[in-house]
C-alpha cells in the first residue's frame, strides 16, 4: 500500500532533539523508515531519544548552537559520516517570558542567536557541497508569536518572526540548489518549555491561555506531523511558507 510519507533510505538532521517537538519528531522520522542524526547540547538525553527510534543507523551529532561558526565544518562531519543528508528540521531554540521594561542587551544577544544565527548557520552548513542531498528540505521552527504577539514576549516574537521572513530569503536563494526552506508555527504544545511558561503564571492568566486555543493545547506530535509533511515528498512543491499549527490560536 503507497505511503505517500514513506522516508525509507532517508536521512534526516533534527536539531532540539534532546526533548520536546524535536524529541518527537525524530521519533515520527524513524517510524517513517528514516536515519537521523541527534543535536543538542546534553548527550545523555540525546541517548534516551536514540533508545526511544525505530530502526538502525541512527547517531548522535551533540553540539551547543550558540558556536555559530562552528555549524558548517560540523555538518560536514555528519555528512561524511551518514552521506547526504536529504534533510535538516531545526527545533533547538529559547523561549522566555520578560517585560520590555526588564530587557538587557545580553538578552537580546542570546535570543537572536540560538532562534535566528543558529537557523541562518545551519542552512549555510546544510547547503555545502556534499551535505545536502540532490532534492532536499530544511524546515524550521517559527512560532505564533511571531505572526501574533504577546504582552512581554518581544524578544520571543521577534526571533520568531525573523524566521519567518527569513524562510521567504532563504527559500528564494536556495531553489536553484534543489534545497526547499519552510517554517512551522505551532501554538503552545506541552512540552518542557511550555511548562516552565506555566509555572510563571498565575491560575487565571493560565486558564485564558487554555482558553485561547479553540482545540486545546497542542501536543508535539501535532507539530512533528507538520514538519514531517514538509520533509518529505508530500512538501515537494512547498517552499518559502509558514505552515499554522496552532489549534485554532490565530483564527480568533
Amino acid at each position: 500500500m503507497h505511503n505517500p510519507m514513506d522516508l525509507g533510505g532517508r536521512a534526516f538532521l533534527v536539531t532540539g532533539a534532546s526533548s520536546g517537538i524535536g524529541r518527537e519528531t525524530a521519533v515520527l522520522l524513524s517510524r517513517l523508515g528514516a536515519r537521523l542524526a541527534l543535536a543538542g547540547r546534553n548527550a545523555a538525553r540525546l541517548e534516551a531519544t536514540r533508545a526511544a527510534l525505530e530502526g538502525t543507523g541512527h547517531e548522535l551529532a551533540p553540539l551547543d548552537l550558540s558556536c555559530g561558526d562552528e555549524i558548517p565544518a560540523w555538518l560536514k562531519t555528519i555528512a561524511a559520516r551518514m552521506g547526504p543528508l536529504d534533510g535538516l528540521a531545526h527545533a533547538a531554540g529559547i523561549q522566555n517570558l520578560l517585560p520590555l521594561k526588564m530587557v538587557a542587551s545580553r538578552d537580546i544577544e542570546s535570543v537572536l542567536q540560538i532562534n535566528v544565527g543558529a537557523a541562518v548557520m545551519l542552512a549555510k552548513g546544510f547547503r555545502q557541497k556534499g551535505v545536502h542531498s540532490e532534492r532536499s528540505s530544511i524546515v524550521l521552527l517559527s512560532s505564533i508569536m511571531g505572526l501574533a504577539g504577546a504582552s512581554c514576549r518581544s524578544l520571543y516574537s521577534a526571533s520568531k518572526g525573523a524566521i519567518v521572513a527569513l524562510t521567504k530569503s532563504l527559500a528564494l536563494e536556495l531553489a536553484g540548489e534543489k534545497i526547499r526552506v519552510n517554517n512551522v508555527a505551532p501554538a503552545y504544545v506541552q512540552t518542557p518549555m511550555f511548562d516552565a511558561v506555566m509555572n510563571q503564571m498565575g491560575p487565571e492568566s493560565f486558564e485564558k491561555l487554555v482558553a485561547a486555543h479553540p482545540l486545546g493545547i497542542g501536543r508535539p506530535l501535532d507539530v512533528a506531523y507538520a514538519i514531517a509533511y514538509l520533509l518529505g515528498d508530500t512538501g515537494a512543491w512547498v517552499t518559502g511558507t509558514t505552515l499554522v499549527v496552532d489549534g485554532g490560536y490565530t483564527a480568533r
